[in-house]
């Protein structure tokens, strides 16, 4: 057989199909090894031209043409979709590489598309390229909707249409319709987080995370366009899902399954916190010792239901992210030996990953009678799961990681003076390093687990760093007008609500445009907010809020210092913005 084929794509295709068309049969020609010789007419009744042209006998496949639309062009032409093309690549190559029907033939879009509802539309169109998406963060709060916003705003300016449903802390916002996923060329995931994939089978589906959705979304879904997989498993299964080739790395993926736990943990943290924070408030810093008192019932539920939950919740979707519903609970049942055995949220995270990727190798290579398949999910998965965490944290994770657990927490308890200071300026830096990415979440989920077990001062110094960048870059629009945008100039308002309410991702547009200069100004400030908390042994016992939190009596230990820690860390990055911003040409006009 001859393993070439000549390609045709019409002039009426998109530049932009058109080159996700090209990409898409290059790469499936490449697998199959089908030697292709490529071509896009500008207009209709000009002949293409190959390097070499084909003869009567050459198989040649025609994208959005049809055969008298080329006359003059020899060959066995087949005409076919880039709705087809794109929906099956690799099977319109070889039925047009096998010559299955000569002369002006069309191959049927129903060869490659998804069933038609019972009012008999199909999941074909016609018209600008649909895309469907999902974006969630692990705190569900600023970048699930900053990337939604880059996403749809991109797609507007490449002339696509596109919807996105965002999965943030209240939930599905903008949900996703059976239709619109139905008629979607590809679905794009951008997540740092597990999210349910099981209504896109049978559709091409790229996932990456929220921080290229936010700062080049165009890129990102050129990207997707190209690169997007036909999902054809289950929802869980990575390998039938296309990857952001940046993020693809081994590190990338527990990052995410670690965010998925923290994104379920977080509530339980929240509530717990509060909620003792409340019953301080009532009944004093013994409150705890009181029995039958409303406030004693207030710090029970807080401590013991709210945060006892928390190892067992972070663990448990640990796993789920991993492994879907069968490690649930076998990676929540290690969470809760992790809290027994007192090895606490680091044991939980071992407990999580444990359990999720024994249940997964478990999936992949136990292998049942077909009559006995049904027990796996229900009872054979989560029983050996159970046993094997449950072995593990008992006989070899729970007693060292307790002994490591316990003399870190000695060890930030007795972090005063100078020594607190190095250890808080690290923390708050991290903070501001990416204002809610991989480095932010990792000190502000630290600290947040070690409420749990009596150790405040993080917490504090998190806080007081991650109020920092926003409050600094809302005062320096103030300061420095002549360094700001008319935009950044009239958003700094609305910037310095966000910081007071503890939402660092409000800095993010200051940043993205001039990252070299404004990224180091917030983290020298945030550096200086955390130093001055730990050095002071301010303790924060309710875990977000931002200042509405400190007028909460008993919440935070040493108020005085920690509002300066929150103010000398704002004046610093302030002034370093001024000093190293740039004046801009158009700038806020003076009141």
């Amino acid at each position: 057989m001859n393993r070439k084929l000549w390609v045709v794509v019409g002039p009426q295709t998109s530049d932009v199909r058109r080159i996700v068309v090209l990409e898409a049969l290059k790469a499936s020609a490449e697998k199959e090894g089908i030697t292709l010789d490529l071509n896009s007419l500008t207009e209709i009744g000009r002949l293409p031209q190959f390097s070499q042209n084909p003869t009567a006998q050459d198989a040649v496949l025609l994208v959005d043409l049809s055969a008298d639309q080329v006359s003059g062009l020899k060959g066995q032409f087949q005409s076919v979709t880039a709705d087809a093309v794109l929906d099956n690549t690799t099977e319109v190559l070889q039925k047009a590489v096998a010559g299955q029907a000569s002369g002006s033939t069309s191959l049927a879009k129903s060869d490659a598309k998804a069933s038609s509802g019972d009012n008999g539309e199909e999941a074909s169109h016609s018209g600008p390229i649909k895309i469907v998406g999902i974006t969630s963060c692990p705190t569900g709060i600023a970048h699930t909707f900053m990337a939604a916003e880059g996403l749809i705003n991109s797609a507007k300016a490449m002339g696509i249409e596109m919807r996105v449903e965002t999965q943030g802390s209240v939930g599905a916002q903008d949900t996703l319709t059976a239709k619109e996923i139905r008629e979607a060329d590809i679905v794009m995931i951008a997540a740092d987080r597990e999210v349910d994939r099981s209504r896109f089978n049978g559709k091409r589906v790229f996932s990456s995370g929220t921080k290229k959705a936010i700062s080049d979304g165009q890129g990102l879904i050129e990207q997707a366009l190209k690169e997007a997989k036909m999902q054809k498993g289950a929802s869980s299964d990575a390998d039938d899902v296309e990857e952001d080739t940046g993020e693809k790395a081994k590190s990338a993926g527990v990052y995410k399954h670690l965010m998925n736990g923290v994104s379920f943990m977080l509530p339980f943290v929240v509530a717990g916190g509060l909620l003792m924070a409340i019953a301080f408030a009532v009944g004093g810093i013994n409150v705890g010792k009181e029995e039958g008192t409303l406030g004693y019932y207030l710090f029970t539920i807080g401590s013991s239901y709210g945060l006892g939950l928390m190892v067992p919740v972070l663990a448990g979707y640990i796993a789920f992210s991993i492994a879907d519903r069968p490690g649930l609970a076998p990676g929540m049942i290690g969470g809760m030996l992790a809290t027994a055995t007192g090895s606490g949220f680091l044991g939980g995270i071992i407990a999580g990953f444990v359990a999720g990727y024994f249940v997964r190798f478990l999936v992949k290579y136990l292998k049942l009678p077909r009559n006995l398949e049904g027990l796996k999910p229900i009872l054979i998965l989560p029983l050996l799961g159970t046993l094997f965490v449950g072995l593990i944290m008992v006989y070899i994770v729970g007693e060292p990681v307790a002994y490591i657990l316990h003399a870190l927490e000695n060890w930030l308890k007795g972090m005063q003076g100078a020594g607190g200071f190095l250890v808080g300026a690290l923390i708050g830096g991290m903070m501001a390093v990416d204002m809610g990415g991989p480095v932010n979440k990792a000190a502000y989920a630290t600290s947040a687990a070690l409420i749990g077990s009596g150790v405040y001062e993080p917490m504090a110094a998190v806080m007081a760093a991650g109020m920092v960048p926003p409050l600094a870059a809302a005062l320096a629009t103030r300061l420095y007008r002549s360094k700001f945008t008319k935009d950044e100039y009239e958003s700094g308002a609305a910037t310095g609500v966000l910081g007071l309410s503890f939402i660092s991702e409000g800095a993010i547009p200051f940043a993205a445009r001039d990252p070299l200069r404004v990224i180091p100004a917030f983290v020298v400030g945030a550096a200086v907010a955390g130093g001055i908390s730990m050095m002071l042994g301010c303790e924060l016992r309710a875990p977000h809020g931002g200042i509405f939190v400190l007028f909460i009596p008993g919440a935070i230990s040493h108020l005085l210092g920690y509002v300066i820690a929150i103010v000398a860390g704002t004046v610093v990055s302030a002034l370093l913005l001024g000093v190293l911003k740039k004046r801009v040409e158009v700038v806020a006009p003076a009141k």
